[in-house]
């Protein structure tokens, strides 16, 4: 299965890329355009991504921003499954974990920094990991 990391720094990437690297074919990008571009590209391929994980504040274009035009681009083609998002910010606050949520739809939500075991456990709440 293939994962998507959507991450502006550099540290954050390299290590969201060893937590997954045996478990996924990963790629990375660094900003939410970017990322719609490699989901669409993707979808072209016929590889699609069976997870994001996504950062919120990022230039360019935002986490939210992002996930939301990737949801609109599976409702307008019909793409199924939906790929499974999980949100990674150091924002701790209740309103955007609801942005993150009910306006993008994510599938779970993790504050940084990012553990390897609490992301293996969001994983395994996704069906992705199996013990």
């Amino acid at each position: 299965m293939r994962a998507l990391i959507v991450e502006d720094e550099f540290l954050s990437r390299k290590v969201l890329k060893s937590f997954l690297m045996t478990l996924f074919e990963v790629e990375i990008v660094v900003n939410g355009r970017e990322a719609i571009e490699a989901f669409k590209l993707a979808h072209r391929e016929n590889q699609p991504y069976g997870l994001i994980l996504m950062d919120i504040m990022m230039p360019e274009v935002d986490g939210i921003e992002a996930l939301k035009q990737i949801r609109k681009l599976e409702a307008d083609e019909d793409l199924r499954p939906r790929v499974k998002v999980i949100m990674t910010t150091a924002l701790d606050d209740p309103q955007t974990v609801m942005r993150s949520f009910y306006d993008g739809e994510a599938s779970a939500y993790i504050v940084k920094p990012v553990v390897k075991e609490k992301l293996y456990k969001e994983l395994e709440k996704l069906n992705l990991l199996t013990k």
